[in-house]
């Protein structure tokens, strides 16, 4: 399912993967599409089940993160909101969650050093302003996990790394360290779950926004493989960048054609796109059953 436009609820959004209906003043359905970004670009073929996978992968982390910090859910059912004749459309895809003021700028904390993280720390020896100990090499693991905010682009653009500085300018020096330091315990708190589960959390993103007394909120989707970057920790060698159980695939894919990562993206083979499907659900699997 790559859209679900044929619901009689109001669109109020749709981003890169997730769609948003207004339910009513204070809630709103999030519905997870099968739809797949790379390098900021929608492609074309949805990914069979993508949707559903990254609803279960969230709702399970939301529900083991709880006592770190609030999350969005209202606790209202699907069911609830939802016309009986439209629930196939949104089934296993949906959730009912609050309307919030969006924090501006994206949470990302890195444990691992990998992706454009290790490509700035080999020109500069930082990631995001933040100077690292010389000599590390690709996917070792950082001293201390660090926090290395992005700004938050509209559809179709790209985010930008910044440093801390820029981010307590955009968002303000109390809610910047608030943002830092929830999003570092979120991180440590499941890293430590997964490697239970012989995965590694390389890195990962996570959205907050404000209720309406301005507590901060977890929201939009958590440590899925949308988001974050899991190795499986038997293939774990420091020096090489690990398989992963994400998109990378399809990027690898779309590198090999030669694309310029304009749009519209190289049509996705088959195989493909169910080889993409199959690392999602693995990702399920091992984390949540």
């Amino acid at each position: 399912m790559s859209t679900t436009t044929t619901l009689s609820l109001k669109k109020i959004y749709s981003g890169k993967v997730r769609d948003l209906y207004e339910v009513d003043a204070k809630r709103m359905l999030m519905v997870a599409s099968d739809r797949l970004s790379a390098f900021d670009v929608i492609l074309a073929e949805p990914i069979p089940d993508k949707g559903k996978i990254l609803t279960a992968i969230s709702n399970f982390w939301f529900d083991k993160l709880a006592g770190v910090v609030p999350n969005h859910f209202t606790g209202d059912r699907v069911e609830d909101v939802v016309p009986a004749a439209e629930l196939p459309l949104v089934e296993g895809r949906a959730v009912v969650v609050k309307r919030l003021k969006p924090v501006a700028v994206e949470a990302i904390v890195r444990g691992y050093i990998a992706g454009s993280g290790w490509k700035e720390y080999q020109k500069s020896g930082t990631v995001c302003g933040i100077s690292l100990p010389a000599g590390l090499r690709e996917a070792a693991r950082l001293p201390q996990p660090i926090f290395t905010p992005s700004t938050k682009a509209a559809v179709g653009d790209h985010d930008e790394n910044i440093t801390f500085t820029q981010c307590e300018a955009i968002i303000g020096k109390e809610l910047a360290a608030k943002v830092r330091d929830t999003a570092i315990a979120l991180y440590s708190a499941a890293v430590e779950y997964a490697a239970t589960r012989g995965i590694i959390i390389a890195d990962t993103k996570f959205e907050f926004g404000l209720d309406e007394n301005g507590s901060l909120t977890l929201m939009d989707e958590v440590l899925t493989p949308d988001s974050s970057r899991f190795w499986p920790a038997d293939s774990y060698v420091e020096g090489q960048n690990p398989p992963s159980f994400d998109k990378q695939f399809v990027r690898d894919w779309l590198e090999s054609t030669g694309w310029n990562k304009q749009p519209p993206a190289p049509a996705l083979p088959l195989e493909v796109a169910q080889k993409t499907a199959d690392k999602y659900r693995e990702a399920l699997t091992r984390l949540a059953c």
